[in-house]
């Protein structure tokens, strides 16, 4: 494997692990505002993923 498809693996590795980690979280806390938010952070981490995957990240520093 090429370096970039590593990384890549990894990161989608570690999203379906925190993915994981928050739906046990959900199913014994069951707390809808518990929910919300973790849904609200899958979501942002999903798009994170999906643009630095894919090449889409633009660093303008």
């Amino acid at each position: 494997m090429t370096g970039d498809t590593l990384n890549r693996a990894m990161a989608l590795l570690a999203f379906v692990i925190l993915t994981g980690f928050v739906g046990i979280l959900i199913a014994y806390v069951p707390r809808w505002d518990l929910a919300i938010m973790a849904m609200i952070m899958l979501v942002l981490a999903g798009w994170d993923f999906f643009h630095t995957a894919t090449g889409r990240k633009s660093d303008h520093h």
